[in-house]
């Protein structure tokens, strides 16, 4: 549905003031482009009123400070008759700054007990409307003194969270201190007894609207006395006497409509109040359990009268109370808004079932109760999205609440229901909430942004977001100077961002800087907000072309700042996250280097694997891995005290999950490439949690953890505390079970390592006794070490395959060898000189297991199209591996699978040698 056009009013005491529109301006700014200057003072007064009327009330004080003129004009009295000053916390002396703009106020709207304080120090006299949220800190004092301070006050609305230190006595005070009254919604209240409810009975004549929302108590009788109301709501309340409201509320003169959803409200009683009372026309009970389990209580049971439910037909319900029947349908409530002839009973109706339907709605998708699928589908959705459309602001921010709300079926891992976030898609959902976020109301934007946020979670509804111009819409959100609007839509930007698509889009729409600005200018206090940046920020670095955004936008240094200074879990992770994205492109950009360049940025991760927090560790540990990559990095996180850190989060994580034992042992890995960092992890108790680590049952820490164990084992003080921890059994175990192929790979390199002579000398070292014990021990390990291997190489040897390469020098022989022995994930692999050395060194090794195990990680490492190939086959021409090669392809003595191999190696070098020449 296209976004409704309303002309922008104003009211002055009881007159509705139209301001004038310009038809002949709008030519004229269609030819700005034309012009090269624009004199907008000498605008015509009611138009810059008219502008000033269509921004938020920070920005007109701004515009206000341009000139005199303007400054006359921003204090009008039109454009200060509302305030909504929820995304502000308002103290004493910003209420005294704002007071001269307060003469005319006649509706405010706010947020938490601070600002409440300061609502007395506004001075406005003339204020008849206040909401607030965030309640549950205002006390009895704070309240009976607006209640003083404001005698013209009609509606007064606290919730919908509880007033925990609200009590009687405050309802009082208001019901003496404020005669106008005419509407009085409240929640939470604990204790709502008889002497309040007759002094508002007796002090407000005109107290037409009532709701005592999710109390605990309220006096049934008393509230029977209160002739006045005509709507009442004691929706969530408990302990309601139904036998006494049976009896004493059919009596209500004037009572139109009845809201008592969530509460136990019997079938007699329903019944009782819809046949005795005659003026009844409405009852709500929506999630009332004892209705919904009698199968006697239906809707047509009561004629002309309405019973709304959650096991009625809602939209046909309310249809019923129009004659003209082009108001039915699934979009009655918009028929209602556009009638001609409108009714002011009627009206009134409506506007009070907007709210309640609004506010019933929410608090049921707040529960996520089960069983309700049906009934979101074929009614809830089109509700909350006739909802949206209604006049009242905060009925449109409930229910764009609600539609975040209802579609989030588990909150910690972002789930949502597809069904039901496809169901506000296909109804025009999507186009109606992002009309609602070009608003110039701050609170239409913010809850907007929140369900474009939830919905796009789901794949075919950030699609549409995207196509519909959301990304651009969400991206100009982020530079809100409001912090609850900026914080939705960088969470919208997140959840977009999962998309590979849309990353691009997010970039060129402005979405970097925006959500690298937001962390400078949050910094402090805005933790929510800080989060989402980071985590939408987290995405984009995944993306090779974003991530030098993310680095060009200052990001490198934003999300360093987080990791040192912020102490949320939430925003530590993200930024953690982050960083490891952006330091994961190490052959494409800079980014690796240049995070680990940033002061402080390795300290702080490596403090972070401290953290209490596992996703937080996992996400540090994942970084430090990346960071690793770099020489540099690696050499710096070490003296950073990375090798201790990441040792101690080895040995705590053997219970934790495979994500974060995944990055532990792959940043010692990392960490592993120098012979320093090796040799130190060995001596700080490294190698026992990686052997704990290696048995693990998932396969990412498979091969982590074979990765590291292969490293340590070049060294032979640590292949012999291998051996000693028990990390053969453990090594072989993963060369012919894990299901991945790197993993057993790794594992065979790491034995072959171990068991290729250098060893033995460094275990000779100990006592005598020490020494026979290591001997025989090390013989049954070496036994079982050199079995496992050449079981490994063999599961990659095809004997038919081998046997026509054996009889033929035709190089189709050795392709089909190649593919049949290939590793994809090995070409990935850097070694350097040392390693390619040792196994050079070790094709002349007597024995054959070894030969044959050389030989095939050579292959591996030299394949065409490789990675690291072309590195590989320089480091062998600095061996001497030619010559070691075509000994081991010539030797009588040398297994098939070592003569093949070494075949196929020096076929490769030959390769790489024509491509390096051309």
């Amino acid at each position: 549905m296209n976004r409704r056009v309303r002309r922008k009013v104003t009211r002055k005491g009881k007159e509705k003031l139209i301001l004038p529109s310009y038809p002949e301006i709008e030519s004229e700014i269609a030819d700005l482009d034309n012009k090269q200057t624009v004199d907008w003072t000498s605008l015509p007064d009611d138009t810059v009123l008219q502008l000033f009327s269509c921004l938020n009330y920070r920005d007109r004080a701004n515009l206000s400070s341009t000139c005199r003129t303007w400054r006359v004009l921003g204090l009008s009295s039109c454009l200060w008759t509302s305030f909504d000053l929820r995304a502000h916390k308002i103290d004493a002396a910003m209420a005294a700054s704002l007071a001269s703009r307060c003469k005319n106020l006649h509706k405010l709207r706010f947020r938490g007990a601070e600002s409440a304080d300061a609502i007395i120090l506004l001075l406005a006299k003339n204020l008849r409307e206040i909401s607030g949220d965030y309640c549950r800190k205002i006390t009895d004092a704070t309240l009976s003194a607006i209640a003083a301070r404001h005698e013209a006050l009609e509606s007064l609305q606290l919730g919908p969270d509880f007033c925990e230190r609200i009590s009687s006595d405050a309802i009082k005070a208001i019901a003496i201190c404020c005669p106008k009254l005419k509407r009085l919604r409240l929640s939470g209240i604990r204790d709502v007894n008889a002497e309040a409810l007759n002094a508002l009975s007796k002090h407000c004549p005109n107290l037409l609207d009532i709701g005592f929302i999710d109390c605990l108590n309220v006096d049934e009788m008393a509230l029977g006395n209160i002739a006045s109301v005509r709507f009442l709501s004691v929706a969530g309340t408990s302990n309601m006497k139904w036998g006494a409201v049976s009896h004493q509320w059919h009596k209500l003169p004037s009572l139109v409509c009845l809201d008592v959803s969530r509460t136990d409200i019997s079938p007699v009683t329903v019944s009782r109040l819809m046949s005795s009372s005659q003026s009844l026309r409405i009852l709500c009970a929506f999630s009332c359990s004892v209705l919904e389990e009698d199968a006697g209580v239906t809707a047509s049971k009561y004629k002309g009268k309405l019973l709304l439910a959650l096991f009625t037909d809602v939209v046909k319900e309310i249809a019923s109370l129009f004659v003209d029947t082009t108001t039915q349908g699934e979009n009655m409530l918009l028929g209602w808004r556009i009638l001609k002839n409108k009714n002011k009973s009627l009206d009134e109706i409506m506007t009070w079932l907007e709210w309640i339907l609004s506010h019933n709605l929410l608090r049921i998708a707040e529960s996520n109760q089960h069983g309700l699928d049906n009934f979101w589908l074929d009614q809830g959705a089109a509700l909350l999205l006739s909802l949206m459309q209604s006049s009242q602001e905060d009925v449109q921010e409930r229910a764009a609440t609600g539609l975040a709300t209802f579609v989030v079926i588990d909150d910690e891992n972002a789930s949502i229901d597809s069904g039901r976030a496809e169901e506000v898609m296909r109804r025009g959902g999507i186009c109606l909430l992002l009309n609602l976020a070009k608003s110039w109301r701050e609170g239409l934007q913010s809850e907007a942004a929140k369900a474009i946020a939830n919905l796009s979670v789901n794949a075919n509804v950030a699609k549409a977001v995207a196509e519909e111009g959301g990304i651009d819409i969400l991206a100009g959100l982020a530079r809100s100077m409001n912090r609850l609007v900026a914080e939705e839509a960088a969470g919208g930007l997140w959840n977009l961002s999962v998309g590979e698509e849309h990353k691009g889009a997010i970039a060129e729409a402005g979405g970097v800087r925006a959500l690298v600005d937001l962390i400078f200018k949050w910094s402090s206090g805005g933790d929510g907000v800080l989060e989402r940046a980071a985590g939408a920020l987290a995405n984009l670095a995944a993306d090779d072309r974003c991530s030098t955004e993310v680095a060009l936008a200052g990001g490198v240094h934003a999300l360093v700042m987080l990791a040192r200074n912020c102490k949320f879990e939430g925003v530590q992770e993200q930024a953690a996250r982050a960083l490891a994205n952006l330091a994961a492109h190490g052959d494409s950009n800079t980014n690796n280097s240049a995070v680990g360049q940033e002061a402080g940025a390795l300290e702080a991760l490596v403090q972070l694997t401290h953290s209490p927090h596992e996703g937080v560790r996992q996400e540090a540990a994942g970084a430090l891995w990346n960071l690793s990559f770099d020489d540099r990095n690696r050499e710096a996180i070490a003296a950073a005290g990375g090798v201790e850190a990441l040792v101690a989060l080895a040995q705590s994580c053997s219970n934790a999950s495979p994500g974060l034992q995944e990055r532990a042992a792959g940043a010692l890995w990392g960490l592993s490439v120098s012979e320093a960092n090796s040799i130190a992890i060995g001596q700080q108790g490294g190698v026992a949690p990686l052997i704990a680590l290696a048995r693990s049952d998932a396969e990412d820490v498979h091969e982590t953890a074979a990765g590291a164990l292969w490293n340590l084992a070049f060294n032979p003080g640590n292949a012999l505390r291998i051996v000693e921890e028990g990390g053969v059994p453990a090594l072989v175990h993963l060369c012919y079970a894990s299901v991945s192929k790197m993993a057993r790979f790794m594992a065979a390199l790491a034995l072959a390592y171990m068991f290729d002579g250098r060893m033995d000398e460094c275990a000779l070292l100990g006592s005598s006794s020490e020494g026979i014990s290591k001997s025989v021990s090390l013989d049954g390990a070496r036994r079982m070490a050199l079995k496992n291997i050449e079981a490994f190489v063999q599961t990659f040897s095809d004997p038919q395959a081998f046997a026509s390469a054996a009889a033929s020098s035709a190089p189709a022989a050795l392709v089909q060898v190649t593919e049949r022995a290939r590793i994809q994930e090995a070409g990935h692999l850097r070694c350097s000189g040392a390693e390619i050395g040792r196994f050079v060194a070790m094709l002349r090794n007597p024995s054959p297991t070894l030969k044959a195990c050389a030989a095939f990680a050579l292959l591996q490492f030299t394949i065409p199209g490789g990675r690291h190939a072309l590195h590989h086959a320089s480091l062998m021409q600095n061996a001497g591996a030619s010559r070691a090669l075509r000994a081991a392809a010539a030797a009588a003595t040398a297994p098939l699978q070592a003569k093949i191999f070494s075949r196929i190696v020096l076929r490769n070098l030959e390769h790489h040698n024509i491509e390096s020449s051309l």
